[in-house]
């Protein structure tokens, strides 16, 4: 099979599909790998790492599309690289459709096999293809929150840490799965005053038992929202429904029980967010106020780290990767019912039924896309 891996033009993402040693695993495989130029510099890999271990190097993202069997990518494809897209061609990419309707509307018409990591399960429920941008997500989402809080910012001028005679900040994280317990480990880290909010209890009671020293847990219900709320100087949104778009969970009018100048960190911006006034920005300008509350609504916050984000990711996707180009997507898909899951778009058909409950568009199982 023939691997492409065009360079990622999101604005501000540094991170790349595949790494010097995906590839060298692909090619060891029987493959061939063609990435265009400059596509890993921003990770930090040059492109005679990639033509050391027998890459392809190409100039243009058209090159990759139009010879390509198997796209690899790290973000969604913008609008420009959905119209490269043809029928039969497989794309493995990061997509979140839910909050996305005309890339979703883009990808069912150009007849492409689309495979979401972010909805790839694995025999523990878990999302093994997500997790790793999860913890990078979490782990950075206080440090992005500490920088929001500064007074240049337009943030409360708040130390989370605080100093000898002057308390810690008060952080709240909204959710207690991957995200959110490595964003509130890193807060903890830095000295701040955390609580997690969650409505599982088996989950809160794990949180306790390996944490219980450094953060406290509550369970997550309005009152309990809204008292942390109105203690809090960073709040971080950590909810997550598999490939559905995020619960709203902190409303406008919720904005006023919060202390002027304080922050929100929405790591579920992919999803939509779980903010009512969140929306979308970027690391060129990250920030924005909404009644007197500064939001931090980075879509791809790992970019930031694109190095660690990049082999964090890849040492996830490649056995998938594999899986993909040595069987094909139909015998891969039907060896592994959790690859399976990430198919979100077939032929014409979306084939995920919460992107469809939330665009409000018709479905066929994945199962029947198998065979058609």
């Amino acid at each position: 099979m023939k691997i492409g891996c065009p360079k990622e033009i999101k604005p501000q993402e540094f991170r790349v599909g595949m790494t010097p040693a995906t590839a060298g695993e692909a090619i060891g495989h029987g493959h061939q790998v063609v990435i265009q130029t400059n596509g890993g510099a921003g990770a930090g890999f040059s492109d005679d790492d990639y033509r050391s271990v027998g890459v392809e190097i190409v100039d243009t993202a058209e090159e990759i599309f139009a010879t390509s069997d198997m796209i690899v990518k790290v973000k969604e494809p913008q609008p420009a690289e959905r119209k490269m897209l043809r029928e039969g061609q497989l794309l493995f990419t990061y997509l979140h459709l839910a909050p996305d309707p005309e890339q979703t509307h883009d990808l069912i018409e150009s007849g492409a096999t689309c495979i979401a990591y972010e909805t790839v399960t694995d025999a523990n429920g878990g999302l093994p293809l997500l997790a790793p941008m999860s913890e990078v997500a979490g782990r950075l989402a206080p440090q992005v929150g500490a920088w929001t809080l500064q007074k240049a910012n337009g943030g409360r001028g708040v130390l989370l840490g605080g100093v000898p005679g002057v308390g810690p900040g008060k952080v709240v994280v909204i959710g207690g799965g991957v995200v959110g317990t490595h964003a509130a480990r890193v807060a903890a880290g830095m000295g701040a005053d955390v609580t997690v909010l969650d409505k599982s209890l088996p989950r809160l009671r794990y949180l306790d038992d390996v944490f219980g020293r450094d953060f406290r847990n509550r369970y997550s219900s309005a009152a309990a929202t809204a008292e942390l709320l109105n203690e809090a100087d960073l709040v971080i949104g950590a909810v997550l429904i598999p490939g559905a778009a995020a619960p709203k969970l902190v409303s406008r009018a919720d904005l006023s029980q919060m202390k002027p100048g304080a922050a929100i960190v929405d790591v579920a911006i992919d999803q939509g967010g779980c903010f009512e006034t969140s929306r979308a920005t970027t690391h060129e300008d990250p920030i924005y106020e909404v009644d007197g509350i500064m939001h931090y609504c980075v879509a791809n916050m790992p970019g930031a780290v694109a190095r660690t984000s990049t082999i964090a990711l890849t040492n996830a996707t490649m056995p998938y990767l594999l899986n993909l180009a040595d069987k094909g997507w139909r015998e891969a898909c039907s060896d592994d019912l959790h690859l399976l899951e990430g198919l979100n778009v077939h032929a014409g058909k979306l084939t995920y039924f919460a992107v469809g409950k939330a665009l409000g568009l018709d479905v066929i199982s994945p199962q029947l896309a198998l065979k058609s």
